[in-house]
């Protein structure tokens, strides 16, 4: 009998969102043990090091996001309100002085020991499911892009662009999709482009990428290094790639191989077939999350399933494009793949809310 209502519960939910979960996060482990080992070594004398690491978040990730598809959707709603405060602390603390800790002139960083916390992988899911509970009880206008706006002002403070674009992009997904008047949204908009412009401008290390991004090789050994390091990757990979474990560039030319620049190595390895074949597998898991939203049982889980949709699929889509020069380099770590236990972790647990509201599908 015990077996049977296993089966049942398995069988009741999204299979398929489950089994390519489940192969991006074993792909994204073989990655990082690929990419990280040269960078591994030579700071930690363990060309192992940082995949060890990473296999005990993905086996944490893997024992929340079980346990996430196990409690009712309903449970993200009741303690919305307090789950979203305390992302704003976390938030907050991190830009204090002898609390966050400053790392490449940021302050993204808690350090807590033997693990640095980041705390805006945490307000991604904090933000998605307090908008979902504000969508839910019908509020107004200011009730959407007062706490948006909040968020998106301590994240530009850190500063980190890349994670401030996909917050927006979650807010404005969840807002679209609750139902809001469309000149009041487009007028949002607008005015969050024309802001996000006025931030780019004035600040010096984002209006050099941004320059960077539209003048390419004015300066091949200095801000243009890291963009011409991805394309000769991705150009060394021609078809059918250099072979598994071959990669040239993650021999501590390209930066953040194991991290944000992780999809350069495997395009450079696998090729162009290959690396077509993994946003095949990208567009899949898309679809399926987004397929739940659609039939989401009532307004909370519908809204709450866009926005966790909107996040994971946002970052997929913007890491991938920075990687191939559609857009300027952004900082973002591509899910399930760049190394980091904090975002595979937050990830992990978005996909158990989603696996868990399939079952009412």
């Amino acid at each position: 009998m015990r077996k049977q209502n296993l089966r049942k519960q398995i069988q009741s939910l999204d299979s398929k969102l489950l089994f390519v979960t489940l192969a991006l996060v074993v792909l994204g482990l073989i990655a990082v043990a690929d990419a990280s080992a040269p960078q591994a070594l030579s700071v930690f004398n363990d060309k192992y090091y940082l995949v060890k690491q990473q296999l005990v978040w993905a086996g944490l990730g893997l024992v929340l996001m079980f346990i996430a598809s196990k409690i009712k959707y309903t449970f993200w709603e009741k303690i919305a309100t307090p789950l979203f405060f305390i992302c704003i602390l976390t938030l907050i603390a991190v830009l204090i002085p002898g609390i966050g800790a400053r790392v490449y002139g940021a302050r993204r960083w808690i350090p807590l020991g033997f693990f640095s916390l980041q705390p805006s992988e945490f307000v991604k899911l904090g933000l998605a499911v307090y908008l979902a509970k504000v969508a839910s009880k019908h509020k107004n206008f200011w009730a959407f892009f007062i706490p948006l706006g909040i968020v998106a002002a301590l994240i530009i403070a850190q500063p980190d662009l890349g994670t401030d674009l996909i917050v927006v992009f979650i807010g404005l997904a969840q807002i679209f999709s609750s139902g809001i008047n469309l000149f009041l949204f487009a007028g949002a908009v607008a005015g969050g482009g024309i802001l996000a412009f006025l931030v780019t401008f004035f600040s010096g290390y984002r209006r050099d990428r941004l320059m960077t991004f539209l003048a390419q090789s004015s300066d091949p050994l200095g801000k243009d290094y890291h963009v011409r390091q991805i394309l000769l990757a991705l150009g060394s990979g021609g078809i059918f790639g250099v072979g598994l474990g071959q990669s040239r560039q993650k021999f501590l030319f390209l930066p953040e191989a194991s991290t944000d620049s992780i999809f350069a190595i495997i395009a450079e390895e696998v090729g162009f077939l290959g690396a077509l074949v993994l946003i095949i597998i990208f567009a899949f898991f898309i679809y399926r999350a987004f397929r739940i939203a659609q039939h989401a049982p009532d307004k909370f889980s519908q809204i709450l399933a866009t926005g966790i949709s909107a996040w994971i699929g946002g970052q997929m889509i913007l890491n991938i494009a920075s990687m191939v020069a559609l857009v300027p380099l952004t900082g973002v770590p591509l899910p399930f793949f760049s190394y980091g236990g904090s975002a595979l972790t937050m990830v992990l647990i978005g996909v158990g809310i989603l696996l868990n509201i399939s079952r009412y599908v």
